[in-house]
């Protein structure tokens, strides 16, 4: 199936909606913190174990995060080949969305001591964004060609981001990602402040892969 550029539009657009949230759900974050395993999973509003670290995690990178309805946990890959924080798929559906979170503020503050000394040759971490994806979409695709579309200042705008990239891609067949065709990668980044990653997973890139992904519209965001 040959997809368009409207398509891909599309698919961008659906996708970075996915990464919103409401700010009241940061308000929840403190008492998070004190909750004592076990913990009631997401589908009783309250935290599960694995979304409780994940939400902290987040913070630490100034981001926020809310459970998407009709979604299902599963184990994030933490492996030889990927390693994201959270992860989650819609039952009955061949769909996944990956998710991970880097705060920068501890590598931005190296970078500022760092940067006017002699001989220093520390990159300025506000393009690590860029690297990271890059990575994981040779991981992902292999040989498969694949290019960045910038995600314009409009959309950045709606989660608080300076910058951001996408990246549509047709899968190498692993089953590190259970053998999954296609993905779609969204990458988004704070100045001095954090990445997000969102890789969601598809068989078919006709419009229920739309369709699935506008059910994760609302999930992820940077704080003001």
């Amino acid at each position: 199936m040959q997809i368009v550029p409207k398509q891909i539009k599309q698919i961008i657009a659906v996708v970075i909606l996915m990464l919103s949230i409401s700010l009241a759900f940061a308000q929840a974050q403190h008492a998070v913190k004190n909750l004592k395993p076990p913990v009631a999973t997401a589908k009783n509003n309250i935290l599960s174990p694995r979304l409780a670290a994940f939400t902290r995690l987040a913070a630490q990178a100034n981001v926020s995060f809310t459970f998407p309805k009709g979604f299902k946990e599963i184990a994030a890959p933490d492996n030889d080949y990927f390693s994201y924080d959270y992860a989650l798929t819609i039952p009955g559906k061949d769909f996944e969305i990956w998710m991970q979170v880097k705060s920068e503020k501890e590598n931005w503050a190296s970078y500022v001591k760092a940067k006017d000394k002699p001989g220093s040759e520390m990159s300025n971490p506000d393009s690590t964004y860029i690297s990271l994806a890059q990575a994981q979409c040779f991981q992902f695709a292999g040989d498969n060609p694949f290019s960045p579309r910038v995600i314009p200042p409009d959309i950045l705008a709606r989660y608080n981001a300076d910058n951001g990239k996408s990246y549509l891609l047709t899968l190498r067949d692993m089953q590190a990602t259970k053998r999954y065709k296609y993905a779609l990668l969204i990458t988004l980044q704070k100045d001095h402040t954090g990445i997000i990653m969102a890789v969601c997973f598809t068989n078919e890139k006709g419009p229920e892969f739309f369709k699935n992904m506008d059910k994760a519209s609302n999930c992820m965001k940077f704080k003001q």
